[in-house]
């Protein structure tokens, strides 16, 4: 049996996903179609689905505009997973204080745009994450900050604050998992 994994493509690290994907899906001995979702009409046809990031603002606009948003709130109703990070989970909160964004409310948490700093001040940390044996090489690029959590399970804290947590069948977090060769992030909240 095949995955059909969609990979939201109105903006950010589409390709550097889809590989991910692929590699935590080999992982798992899963076969996976990777699907650019661009449009409304290919969410309906996902398994799994990642939210990647960019500048939210875009992404939300996007996927309000494209008919997107809708497909994604159905798809996480239904119990599908989704891994939104970064700006995706920014777009995926609750709350994310900021007017400019739309949040489609998935993930019970208010976030913090670019809490950890401009482009110049991006790092790489060693980070521990709840259902991961060994720490994850995370990568922080104008990460946002999880500043409050709802209802939603702290999977990873950095420096005291959140940065993955995972609501239902969303995984979503700061950093950009997809950045580094390791799928593991991808598998928890895939294959898992």
């Amino acid at each position: 049996m095949s995955v059909t994994a969609g990979v939201v493509a109105v903006q950010g690290d589409v390709a550097e996903h889809a590989a991910a994907i692929a590699r935590a899906a080999a992982r798992y001995e899963e076969s996976v179609e990777v699907l650019e979702v661009r449009e409304a009409g290919l969410v309906p046809e996902c398994d799994v689905l990642a939210v990647p990031g960019g500048e939210s603002t875009t992404i939300s606009r996007l996927l309000h505009d494209e008919g997107i948003a809708a497909e994604v709130r159905d798809h996480v109703a239904a119990g599908k997973p989704v891994l939104a990070t970064c700006a995706g989970l920014i777009v995926l909160s609750s709350d994310a204080r900021d007017d400019r964004v739309s949040p489609l409310g998935l993930v019970d948490v208010a976030v913090e745009r670019n809490a950890f700093g401009r482009q110049a001040e991006s790092f790489e940390a060693p980070l521990a994450v709840s259902g991961l044996e060994e720490p994850f090489p995370a990568v922080f690029i104008r990460a946002p900050v999880i500043d409050e959590v709802g209802d939603a399970e702290v999977l990873a804290e950095w420096d005291g604050r959140a940065v993955a947590v995972r609501d239902g069948p969303v995984v979503a977090t700061a950093f950009h998992p997809e950045l580094t060769p390791d799928a593991r992030l991808h598998g928890l909240a895939f294959f898992e």
